[in-house]
């Protein structure tokens, strides 16, 4: 796993949330830009964090 989502750094909300929302505004500005190659990558990452960070996620530790 790349990400720990227990690790204490991404227990508040705002954390996980900007974590998520910055690289997939990046893969925004890359594709509005014309890098198909580091929109996909960027979106990659931010829909990998999202399933992490929010689907994955469980408050029992």
């Amino acid at each position: 796993m790349l990400v720990d989502p227990q690790h204490p750094f991404f227990r508040p909300l705002w954390v996980r949330v900007l974590c998520v929302l910055l690289p997939l505004l990046w893969a925004g500005f890359e594709a509005a830009s014309g890098s198909v190659f580091w929109a996909i990558l960027f979106g990659a990452a931010g829909v990998y964090l999202f399933v992490t960070l929010f689907l994955n996620r469980s408050e029992d530790r």
